[in-house]
């Protein structure tokens, strides 16, 4: 497991009191940490490695890829293994979401050192206008053992679109408040979060289908519901494409200034009141959740 997250430190003490634009942005850690170790190293063989990714960031972002350019293989996502192994070159992986990796480091020679890196991913956001390295890889030995990437994992029943009772719109762009109102909020259809209220009411047992829609918005939107794995159906805008790891089940998915998202979900036959928020921490604090009852 590699469990990612940038922190601030004041001394030797984790520094965590982010300021009104931090809010607004997200709050963005100086170092990068996996497993609660700044800069750290792994000795690897020749061999492949299964890596279990979890991005545990308060905020940011991260485009991870391989320093010497090398695909990999995504075989798992939020909710478990996909359908089949997808081949890329990174892979982008917002607070709350997961990625199941195979690595083969086979072809490298021993002594040779790779890094895990972040890649630029945006010129506009204060995330993501930089590449930075997390950690290193360094081969130093042969490996002994063979083996071939499965060519099918699991089997993923594809939700139909017919199935669904509902279709919910969540406009996630907006900000409320300000001027003579106080500081800003995040909302959700224009409302912050209110414990005692009650947003969505589903039915158990049936199937609909989510749009959170970032069309309008300037900020980086992780969106996540409790109770429920989904599908992504689609995204519109933006990146106008799925990533690899939305080719299976998911809790968390990540919606860039520009996008709409469309999910489709049945819910579980278990009842009570769950919530769906943003994944990034600062604007679920300041707002940025609502309250469904199955």
């Amino acid at each position: 497991p590699l469990i990612i997250q940038d922190k601030r430190f004041a001394g030797v003490s984790l520094d965590y009191s982010p300021t009104d634009e931090a809010i607004m942005t997200g709050y963005l850690g100086e170092r990068i940490l996996v497993n609660g170790i700044f800069s750290p190293h792994a000795s690897v063989s020749k061999g492949w490695y299964r890596l279990r990714l979890l991005n545990g960031s308060t905020a940011r972002v991260y485009d991870l890829a391989l320093s010497n350019g090398m695909q990999f293989h995504i075989i798992g996502s939020d909710g478990g293994l996909l359908a089949a192994p997808e081949s890329v070159t990174s892979i982008m992986l917002a607070p709350g979401e997961r990625a199941d990796i195979l690595v083969d480091f086979s072809s490298l020679a021993i002594g040779k050192e790779i890094y895990l890196i972040s890649n630029k991913y945006s010129k506009y956001n204060s995330q993501g206008r930089q590449a930075f390295s997390i950690m290193k890889f360094k081969v130093d030995r042969d490996g002994s053992e063979s083996f071939t990437v499965p060519t099918a994992l699991s089997t993923i029943t594809t939700i139909h679109t017919s199935s669904s009772v509902n279709t919910r719109r969540f406009d996630i762009a907006a900000l409320i408040g300000g001027m003579s109102g106080g500081m800003r909020r995040h909302s959700i259809n224009g409302k912050p979060f209110d414990m005692e209220r009650i947003d969505e009411t589903v039915q158990a047992g049936t199937t609909e289908i989510w749009e959170f829609d970032n069309m309008m918005g300037d900020e980086i939107h992780p969106m996540h519901i409790h109770g429920v794995q989904f599908q992504v159906l689609e995204r519109i805008g933006g990146r106008n494409k799925l990533i690899a790891t939305e080719k299976g089940w998911k809790d968390t998915v990540l919606v860039m200034p520009g996008e709409k998202v469309r999910l489709i979900m049945t819910f579980p036959d278990y009842t009570g009141t769950f919530v769906l928020h943003c994944h990034n921490l600062e604007h679920e604090n300041n707002g940025m959740m609502r309250n469904y009852r199955v």
